[in-house]
This record gives C-alpha cells, sequence and structure tokens, in this order.
C-alpha cells in the first residue's frame, strides 16, 4: 500500500502499514482468555483477547486507549502470533523489539503494556484451566508511559 510513499528516516515501511491500518484491533466475542495491563498513573490500558486451540493461538485482538506506539505494537504483534504456538509468541517479544529497533524509553513502555496484557490472557487461561472463575486477569505495570520533564524542560524519550 505505501509502496510509492516516501518513509520519514527511523520508520520502516511496515510500521507505517501498522500505523495507518492497524490490525486485530478490537474486542473478540468469545476469546478462551482475557487479559489486561494498566498503567495505573495515566490510566492506560491494553486488553488482550487471546483465542487457543491447545497451545496454538488462533486469534489474538487488542484494545486500548493507549498512543499510536501501543496501536502499531499490538497490531505488529498480534499479527506475528496469529497461527503460532504460545511458546512461539514468547519469543516474537524479542522479534518485534528487534524489528522495530531502537525504541526510546516511552516507546519500550508501550510495548511492555502490549506484552504484559498478552501475559495476563495467558494467566486468565491458567486460571481458568485451573477452576478458578476469572473474567479476565489483570497486571498493574510498574513503569509509567507518562513522559516526565527533566530540568531543563526536555523530555524523557
Amino acid at each position: 500500500m505505501f509502496e510509492d510513499t516516501k518513509v520519514p528516516e527511523g520508520i520502516n515501511k511496515e510500521t507505517l502499514e501498522h500505523l495507518m491500518n492497524p490490525q486485530n484491533y478490537g474486542k473478540m466475542e468469545h476469546p478462551s482468555c482475557v487479559g489486561v495491563a494498566l498503567d495505573e498513573k495515566t490510566k492506560e490500558y491494553v486488553i488482550f483477547y487471546t483465542l487457543l486451540d491447545a497451545d496454538t493461538i488462533k486469534d489474538a485482538k487488542f484494545a486500548t486507549n493507549g498512543c499510536q506506539d501501543t496501536v502499531v505494537i499490538g497490531s505488529m504483534f498480534t499479527q506475528m502470533i496469529i497461527n503460532n504456538s504460545t511458546q512461539y509468541a514468547n519469543t516474537a517479544i524479542e522479534k518485534i523489539v528487534k524489528k522495530l529497533g531502537k525504541l526510546s524509553i516511552q516507546q519500550q513502555i508501550c510495548a511492555d503494556i502490549v506484552f504484559s496484557a498478552f501475559k495476563a490472557s495467558l494467566i486468565n487461561f491458567e486460571h481458568i484451566q485451573n477452576g478458578e472463575k476469572e473474567e479476565l486477569h489483570l497486571l498493574k505495570m510498574k513503569e509509567s508511559c507518562e513522559v516526565v520533564e527533566d530540568k531543563e524542560g526536555e523530555s524523557n524519550e
């Protein structure tokens, strides 16, 4: 779609495609499990819906009230893990970080909130398998994606 588009330095065409046309965004009607990661300071969250068939991720969707970095990472990550094993999904976290290249501190935290929501969904699945009646599993983030300005007024990005 963006073959003839001049991409700004530091952004690859795949990232631009996910920015302009996010994949797998929205609510899943009948997921196997649901995980939520919450930044209590900013109230940013990611809800991760996972449909499992044994150890295979048959479908994945996410929703967020977060920034465009969170949407892009959620889109790229869900595309990578659908029709793969949960074990592969854990290695996909490392692969996507390499694919994105050098991330600012804020972008890394955006990635972490997506990955944490996915991990929370797997914890939810484990709890359900153990007979617990848990609608979703919530993980609270230790790091906030809020940009803090230093004394000279520059952001910490």
